[in-house]
């Protein structure tokens, strides 16, 4: 049955050509108006249908004005339902798209607003096998979250939407399709585990004495040492005075990510473990630049500068 239906999709899409109209990209934003609105009756308007001609026939052959009465009440709520099912779509305007962070193989977060001046009903959007509902006050906004599959790097273009609506009785079924003219950057996947970047040789110690809030060690008394610091407690149990030593953790270094120092790697390969060392430096908040054949980013710190790192990974041919 499915195969009998989308091979009537097909032919009509080839005949025509209004139904494949908006299946190219088109800016924001998008609004939709009567000519790119199309309605149907459901099956349950197709079986509402037969109902009423059958109780037409039957009152015409009984001659009975109160079933006639009735059948034309019940046809003229179905013409009405079918204009208010119409109108639900009528003026509705997809005002932004908005696409979140991920790494490849990660689902990828989009958000969708939708305007209206009017009040509208249960619209429902369909974005890759996904169905949000949702209601909008007049003038309102509202928000839907979908979740996109990714499997590479790169930009990954938005797909086809479908909004539609059987607002108020489910008799019709008005849909139109919504193509947004923008795409989102996924981030490579960082490799799995591997060596650490090259650091200087200074860096092997970690930390360094000094004067400053955390005791480190107990030490002898010399000339000049504040009698604050001495330990007189611990004084009292030897023969010569004990001054307290403090440390603190020593400044990270900064790390110069370099694209050059992986000729050993091919060309993914060194995306991945580019993308593992900025993740890396990001989660201990260390300062790092990064070269790219493309591009130099100086060393920095932070989300930002991990966002501009990592969207310049993604996009490299």
């Amino acid at each position: 049955m499915r195969a009998a239906l989308a091979r009537l999709q097909q032919w009509a899409e080839r005949r025509l050509p209004a139904l494949t109209r908006y299946r190219r990209a088109e800016p924001l934003p998008i609004e939709l108006h009567r000519r790119r609105i199309y309605i149907v009756p459901t099956g349950f308007g197709l079986g509402f249908g037969v109902l009423l001609l059958v109780m037409l026939v039957g009152a015409l052959n009984y001659t009975n004005n109160a079933a006639l009465l009735l059948t034309c009440l019940l046809g003229a709520a179905s013409m009405t339902s079918m204009l208010l099912t119409f109108r639900a779509l009528d003026g509705l305007t997809l005002a932004s798209v908005r696409a979140g962070e991920a790494l490849a193989g990660q689902p990828l977060e989009l958000h969708l607003s939708f305007t209206a001046e009017r009040a509208r009903e249960s619209i429902r959007v369909d974005v890759t096998g996904q169905s949000e509902a949702f209601h909008l006050d007049a003038g309102g906004e509202a928000d839907l979250a979908f979740r996109l599959a990714t499997a590479r790097r790169g930009w990954l273009a938005l797909p086809r939407m479908r909004v539609w609506s059987t607002w108020p009785l489910g008799l019709f079924r008005a849909w139109s399709w919504i193509y947004p003219e923008q795409s989102a950057l996924v981030w490579p996947q960082p490799e799995a585990e591997g060596p650490p970047p090259q650091r200087p040789d200074s860096e092997a110690a970690e930390r360094q004495l000094h004067r400053g809030e955390d005791l480190a060690a107990l030490r002898d008394y010399r000339a000049g040492d504040p009698p604050r610091h001495v330990a007189w407690k611990a004084s009292a149990r030897h023969e010569g005075l004990l001054v307290k030593d403090f440390e603190q953790p020593r400044a990270h270094e900064e790390w110069r990510l370099d694209w050059r120092e992986l000729g050993a790697l091919d060309h993914e390969a060194r995306i991945a473990r580019l993308a593992r060392w900025i993740g890396e430096a990001h989660a201990q908040r260390r300062r790092y630049g990064l070269w790219l054949p493309s591009q130099e980013i100086a060393v920095d710190s932070g989300s930002d500068h991990y966002a501009r790192c990592m969207s310049a990974l993604a996009v490299l041919p």
